[in-house]
């Protein structure tokens, strides 16, 4: 086993990374050790660096990440949440969360709400407690983090995003239930409404309509599953009368909001046909409060879910998903890679100045 790793430390936002190195300790019960491959820069990541939300600090970013299994305790999981053997060298993907099963939040389907909650790219970095982050050579796999063993045909690029953003989506359509037949409202065409275009045909939606405030990610979107594509007009007021321009009487049946932006929400919810169904996924950050109109939401039978992160079976799902359709849509095209660790300040100004749906970092 490995007696060290080479990591970039987050202390404070817009300040340089540290680049470091820190001590492989010895495993504990039901841990392994992986050796990292891959890591996405998240849209949490950047905003964590830029300040606009509160990370514990120091901290190791990074959690949409791929490795391969480079040691494990005597006592590790034998096996992946498919049943698959795990053995040193699998390459494999893991939940964002590590908590216990049986929890009572577990129990309910919500483990990533667990008291004992732990979140890879998100804890402080101790001297008990430090390998846990994306921007490390290497990551020490918590007991009870749900894991599995991947394809090795897949582009490291595609498989990286599975456990953030894939997974995230997987959830969405979870909470959106029967798709099929269905028109699909996708608000916010970043990596996950992206992802969302393609997986909601997948699932057997009837239509697909992107809506976004940028005409190249809406024209990118009808690669990955879009059949039709609206912008946000700058009157956000007046989309109705666009939606119905463009879309005549197409009645969407399930809105899924991965842009986090009131105007974008509160409109949106004016298009749902009756009996629909609203998920909010995007709103991670402070913002305005949204304004809704509770008597239409009553009169119109709508129902308004929201989802902060995914569950173990919808990791299965984005895996599922990846395996069987990597190859029907451009999605290694979605990451800008060519960076390495000890790039990692070049890698976030690059994300933050260009803006592209996800820059990846070889480790």
């Amino acid at each position: 086993m490995p007696l060290t790793a080479s990591v970039a430390i987050f202390n404070a936002p817009l300040e340089s990374f540290q680049l470091d190195t820190l001590r492989i300790p010895a495993l504990q019960p039901q841990e392994i050790l992986v050796r990292n491959e891959y890591v996405t820069l998240c849209r949490s990541d950047l905003l964590t660096y830029l300040g606009k939300r509160t990370e514990k600090a120091p901290t190791l970013l990074g959690h949409e990440i791929v490795g391969r299994i480079a040691a494990m305790a005597e006592d590790a999981p034998q096996s992946d949440l498919l049943g698959q053997k795990l053995k040193v060298g699998d390459r494999v993907t893991w939940a964002i969360f590590a908590s216990d099963p049986k929890s009572p939040m577990a129990q309910a389907g919500l483990p990533q709400k667990a008291d004992d909650l732990f979140k890879y790219g998100h804890e402080a970095i101790t001297p008990e407690s430090h390998l846990h982050g994306g921007l490390s050579e290497y990551i020490i796999l918590r007991q009870h983090t749900p894991i599995i063993k991947l394809d090795e045909s897949i582009p490291l690029p595609v498989v990286t995003i599975i456990n953030c953003a894939v997974a995230t989506v997987a959830g969405a359509l979870r909470l959106a239930e029967n798709l099929t037949d269905k028109n699909v409202l996708i608000s916010g065409t970043g990596m996950l409404g992206i992802i969302a275009c393609a997986m909601a045909k997948a699932k057997g939606a009837a239509k697909v309509i992107a809506l976004d405030i940028n005409p190249q990610r809406l024209e990118l979107t009808q690669q990955f599953g879009a059949d039709y594509t609206l912008i946000l007009p700058t009157e956000p007021q007046q989309l109705s009368a666009v939606a119905r321009e463009q879309l005549g009487n197409l009645p969407i049946h399930t809105m899924i909001d991965f842009s986090g932006a009131p105007d974008a929400i509160e409109n949106g919810l004016e298009l749902l046909a009756i009996g629909g169904t609203t998920i909010w996924i995007g709103s991670t950050y402070p913002q305005r409060n949204v304004q809704i109109n509770a008597e239409k939401v009553v009169r119109k039978i709508l129902t308004i879910k929201g989802l902060h992160n995914y569950n173990g079976q919808d990791l299965i799902s984005a895996v599922d998903f990846i395996q069987k359709h990597h190859n029907l849509y451009p999605f290694e095209q979605l990451v800008k890679g060519g960076f390495s660790l000890d790039q990692v300040d070049a890698a976030f100004e690059y994300a933050i100045e260009n803006n592209p749906f996800r820059v990846g970092i070889t480790l």
